[in-house]
């Protein structure tokens, strides 16, 4: 009984520590002179929906939005979808969305997650062109999930991070991208 307890224990040691925040990081890094550097483009892409159609980063021309890459045997990944879901119907009218990449092997896992979580938002399967695209704006590559990038209605990316965030960091992305187009 003692085994199992430590084990238990470490096994949600372990998970909370996977859920915590990480500093979100940005994409435009100041320069030397103090002066901001261009922005970043986000990576154009093109893919299949889980639902069976097609989805591609052209729909999100003059929109803002987050690229989720998640999967659906994932804690902290499945902790952050339903504060997506109840943005996504905050903010579609006002030009957001969330786009979900899923890393999933097995299809019908994935299928049935989005299906009984209500998943309200494209959800893409991930493929090579999308993963080589989002990997190399990463240092170490796009080795973790969830890992989200945060794109403004110009299509550049303001921010991404590791790690799940909850409703309110999410809310205040989301304000921040549907603001900087308007100024």
């Amino acid at each position: 009984m003692h085994i199992i307890k430590t084990t238990a224990m470490l096994f949600f040691s372990l998970l909370m520590f996977a859920c915590q925040p990480e500093q979100a990081e940005t994409a435009k890094q100041p320069s030397e002179n103090g002066n901001e550097m261009p922005a970043i483009d986000a990576p154009a892409f093109a893919g299949d929906l889980l639902d069976g159609g097609f989805f591609s980063s052209q729909q999100l021309e003059g929109k803002a939005a987050i690229i989720n890459f998640f999967a659906s045997w994932c804690p902290p990944c499945r902790y952050e979808v339903p504060d997506m879901i109840e943005l996504q119907k905050e903010y579609e009218q006002k030009g957001f969305t969330f786009v979900g990449v899923t890393v999933d092997e097995d299809l019908s896992k994935a299928r049935a997650f989005t299906n009984d979580s209500g998943i309200n938002y494209p959800v893409v399967i991930a493929n090579k062109e999308i993963i080589d695209a989002y990997s190399q704006l990463l240092q170490e590559g796009l080795r973790s999930i969830p890992t989200s990038f945060v794109i403004g209605k110009d299509g550049t990316i303001l921010t991404f991070f590791l790690g799940a965030r909850n409703k309110a960091v999410f809310e205040a992305l989301i304000q921040e991208a549907l603001e900087l187009q308007e100024q």
